[in-house]
């Protein structure tokens, strides 16, 4: 069931920021990642990526950089440098408007 609701939000998503394709990542959390990885439970998840075109020179060099960032993670990711706290409020309205989605 997770995957047909990653399916059906990631079709939702990419057609709500516009985007023309979708990138998925599987990704298991050990408990071995710990509570400062925020996994306190051992569960599945599915990252949705979103994909615009020239976003990579190579489309496949994003499973590179996925490998690669897997390898750091002490280190933060280049799109998170670049990106801005949100606050509550802000985040609330985002969760609201991918309610619409699946629900």
């Amino acid at each position: 069931m997770g995957w047909r609701i990653a399916k059906k939000l990631g079709g939702q998503l990419e057609s709500y920021h516009k985007a023309s394709s979708l990138t998925f990542c599987i990704q298991l959390c050990e408990p071995l990642d710990g509570p400062q990885a925020g996994q306190t439970v051992p569960h599945v998840h599915i990252h949705i990526l979103l994909r615009k075109s020239g976003d990579y020179e190579n489309n496949h060099d994003i499973y590179d950089e996925i490998n690669e960032k897997e390898k750091e993670l002490n280190q933060v990711l280049k799109v998170d440098k670049e990106r801005k706290d949100r606050s509550t409020e802000e985040m609330a309205l985002e969760a609201d408007e991918y309610k619409k989605f699946v629900f």
